[in-house]
């Protein structure tokens, strides 16, 4: 495993400040499954025998995140957001992503970071591709390729919770607490209720928040 080093001022941000509205796994949150579902599947009826709606574009789900009261009911809405993310515009792409899943899931590292590289040459603007790819990176033990990966998902989708999480879970390791804090904090803003983070903050808040500037 290489030594992990500090992150420079530019490279945090580029990955914590990409271009674009700021609306937008030890490990990260649970990644959608292998298949990705119909849209019919996003807006659920409410009770049997109605009918379904349209199904809720990509903005109104992460209105509907952030204005979850529950961990249960914002983890629903996480969930679609998810299968969102886990579709590409390219079945070949989405064959490979389900290999280096699997891959990842059977320590193959090796494998599934190449894998990951044929799904970014095959779809390179597939943020979730970019993600999967800082998650395999991480686990080979190698977290500055995989904050160069971080930045580049959220480049292409700045809500990234799960991408932010990670950024911020590396930071801390390196001991860049006051980063760290601002990468959870950013994915507060988006998904307010997801518990890792905001256990990670609470246990940082005192220490960082603290400290003189």
């Amino acid at each position: 495993m290489m030594i992990a080093r500090p992150l420079s001022a530019a490279l945090l941000l580029a990955a914590l400040l990409p271009a674009g509205p700021a609306q937008a796994q030890s490990a990260p949150p649970q990644r959608p499954g292998a298949v990705a579902p119909a849209d019919k599947d996003d807006t659920p009826a409410a009770t049997p025998g109605t009918m379904r709606g349209p199904a809720a574009t990509l903005e109104k789900l992460f209105e509907r995140l952030a204005a979850a009261k529950t961990p249960e009911e914002a983890k629903g809405v996480a969930n679609l957001i998810q299968r969102r993310w886990a579709r590409s515009n390219s079945p070949t792409a989405d064959l490979l992503m389900t290999r280096a899943q699997t891959a990842m899931k059977g320590k193959q590292l090796d494998l599934a970071i190449e894998l990951l590289d044929r799904v970014i040459s095959l779809e390179p603007d597939w943020a979730e591709a970019w993600n999967q790819r800082a998650n395999a990176l991480f686990l080979a033990g190698d977290p500055i390729r995989s904050m160069l990966d971080i930045g580049e998902a959220l480049k292409r989708e700045p809500r990234h919770y799960g991408a932010m999480m990670g950024l911020g879970t590396i930071l801390r390791q390196q001991g860049d607490d006051k980063r760290a804090m601002v990468a959870y904090r950013r994915a507060l803003e988006v998904y307010p209720q997801l518990e890792a983070v905001r256990s990670a903050v609470d246990s940082l808040k005192i220490e960082v928040d603290g400290r003189d500037a």
